[in-house]
């Protein structure tokens, strides 16, 4: 599926056609008329870490909502303008060249997933992917279930993100954000009526996770200082998001969380992961209500990931493996102390992921 938005392709234009336009205007404009740029004021804040002390001057510049980082953002914008006045005709014919090189009516490849087709297309002239999809063969009429042209009127940033449909086909979950903050809200539109609920679960990944009930969900929520995903809740659909259960709280500022559903649709992960170290959580889809058991306990410098397929589960592993390796394990007795080997590991190549499927497994070396 055709990851990157409309909007993004052109952000990428706008970054080149200012740079270049930038190093124009300096080389044109006269050296009496060159334009002084403000100056953000020095606010002197210590700060204490570990022990150790230091002070940053622009500290400050780090509050969104203050009225004087505003003014002074202001500012460089009216800088930016002005410097960049004699280029506006160049930018405009370099924008339109560039735009122009791009397939402006396009669709991703469609993939069969528990019968429907399921793609993203795009139209000329709009800036956002429709979500679109058939049902048991590419030749049915279309069923819209997203059109983020129509979600994104009225704001001057929109990123739909978690585009996922609930096991029985009827509910599509997705995160919306209007702010450019990767702090998303949660949606739910029923595919039947076409109705958008009016719940919504603000401040999270974007990402929702079905259980097999087809109403109970799985999201992350984030720090709201350093956006770290820290929570894991569950919710129903038709409650009140407020009343929503915390299932996992990842306390250590050094790891993120987030979930996941098995290839196999039986299974709910919890992947913590931090730089050197990862550690997996697993709840069977079927018991939205039970509680997750850790496959194996983090350890450092022990990264791990995991897939399903029957009763076992297959790990990609770097313990007492550089280049890492594949085991296996039964589910019911998954920790490292009985996995088994099923690809060793080797000194010079670095097995890098795996793909299961019913009868076999592709695997991602380097």
């Amino acid at each position: 599926m055709r990851k990157v938005a409309r909007s993004t392709v052109d952000l990428i234009a706008v970054s080149f056609l200012l740079a270049a336009a930038l190093l124009l205007a300096c080389a044109e404009r006269p050296q009496q008329a060159v334009l002084q740029p403000p100056r953000a004021e020095k606010i002197p804040t210590t700060l204490v870490t570990h022990g150790h002390t230091r002070v940053d001057n622009y500290y400050w510049l780090n509050q969104r909502d203050n009225p004087k980082v505003l003014a002074y953002l202001e500012a460089e914008n009216r800088y930016l303008e002005a410097a960049l006045g004699n280029t506006k005709k160049l930018q405009a014919k370099l924008y339109k060249e560039i735009v122009g090189r791009i397939k402006q009516t396009d669709m991703s490849v469609p993939y069969l997933d528990n019968g429907y087709y399921y793609y993203t297309r795009f139209e000329a002239g709009k800036e956002y992917p429709v979500y679109a999809r058939k049902q048991d063969q590419q030749s049915a009429p279309e069923e819209v279930m997203l059109d983020v042209n129509m979600i994104a009127a009225g704001h001057r940033f929109c990123s739909v993100t978690g585009v996922t449909v609930s096991p029985d086909n009827r509910w599509v979950a997705f995160g919306v954000d209007t702010v450019s903050r990767r702090r998303y809200t949660i949606r739910f539109k029923d595919l039947t009526s076409g109705e958008t609920l009016a719940e919504s679960i603000p401040n999270t990944t974007g990402d929702a996770v079905w259980a097999n009930d087809n109403k109970t969900v799985f999201y992350v929520r984030r720090d709201t200082t350093t956006l770290r995903p820290e929570q894991v809740f569950r919710h129903v659909l038709g409650t009140d998001p407020a009343e929503d259960v915390e299932v996992y709280h990842e306390k250590d500022s050094t790891f993120s969380v987030y979930a996941r559903k098995s290839k196999s649709r039986e299974f709910i992960f919890l992947v913590c992961t931090s730089t050197l170290s990862s550690e997996v959580r697993f709840l069977d889809a079927d018991e939205p209500t039970g509680t997750f058991a850790v496959l194996q306990p983090r350890e450092r410098n022990h990264e791990y990931s995991v897939a399903h397929v029957g009763d076992k589960f297959y790990i990609v592993t770097n313990y007492q493996a550089k280049n890492f390796r594949l085991m296996e394990a039964n589910v019911r007795t998954p920790d490292k102390t009985h996995w088994r080997e099923v690809i060793p590991h080797r000194d010079d190549v670095l097995l890098e992921d795996i793909e299961v499927f019913s009868d076999y497994l592709v695997v991602s070396e380097r």
